[in-house]
């Protein structure tokens, strides 16, 4: 149901977020929780090497097809986000569109793509967020559990751009916005391009 549910969000919005962002991509790229390869379609001619990292059986077998019928040369592993298998210091960017929301331990997640950066490297995002709204927050704080049941380990009111700079990732460009044709509690958006901070890396 993954891709059925974000139909329309993708074409009043969401792919066109999604070719944002990934223009930045270049060299050894690596995205975690390739999902079902929406991404696939939006990498530049600058990335060098794709490694698709996703755990999931029944989101890899998709993600296995979805890269065969594409154009887009890419390696498929099976790897969650907590233990990336590359080397420290051997990835020039990292792609992370709606994921750290999912993660149980997104400190983990993000320690492991700071680890994995070259001391030039980028992360680049797409998430939904907690809402600044004090009153849209206090509905993701009270639809939290339900939701989370729903979308498969979801949490609506995650503030994953703190979470970014807290775990040594200084956010370079960050745009605030709407994900349009979804819930309200998942609408709040950040999206943009995170580098080491200082004494990182």
């Amino acid at each position: 149901m993954y891709d059925p549910f974000l139909w329309v969000a993708e074409r009043v919005g969401g792919r066109d977020l999604r070719s944002t962002v990934l223009t930045c991509a270049r060299g050894r790229t690596v995205e975690i929780g390739a999902g079902t390869g929406l991404n696939l379609p939006h990498y530049p001619d600058t990335v060098e090497d794709l490694v698709l990292a996703e755990p999931d059986p029944s989101m890899r077998s998709r993600l296995d097809k979805a890269v065969k019928r594409g154009s887009r040369s890419a390696r498929v592993v099976s790897a969650p986000a907590e233990r990336l298998p590359f080397d420290d210091a051997s990835v020039d960017t990292v792609v992370s569109t709606f994921v750290l929301c999912t993660v149980d331990e997104p400190e983990t997640v993000l320690r492991e793509i700071v680890r994995v950066l070259r001391p030039d490297g980028q992360l680049l995002f797409v998430e939904h967020v907690r809402a600044e709204s004090p009153l849209l927050a206090r509905w993701q704080d009270r639809l939290a559990q339900p939701w989370r049941r729903f979308a498969r380990g979801c949490r609506c009111n995650r503030a994953t751009a703190h979470l970014m700079a807290a775990a040594g990732l200084t956010l370079d460009t960050v745009d605030k916005g709407s994900w349009r044709a979804m819930p309200p509690i998942v609408r709040p958006l950040v999206a943009g391009r995170a580098h080491l901070a200082v004494g990182h890396g």
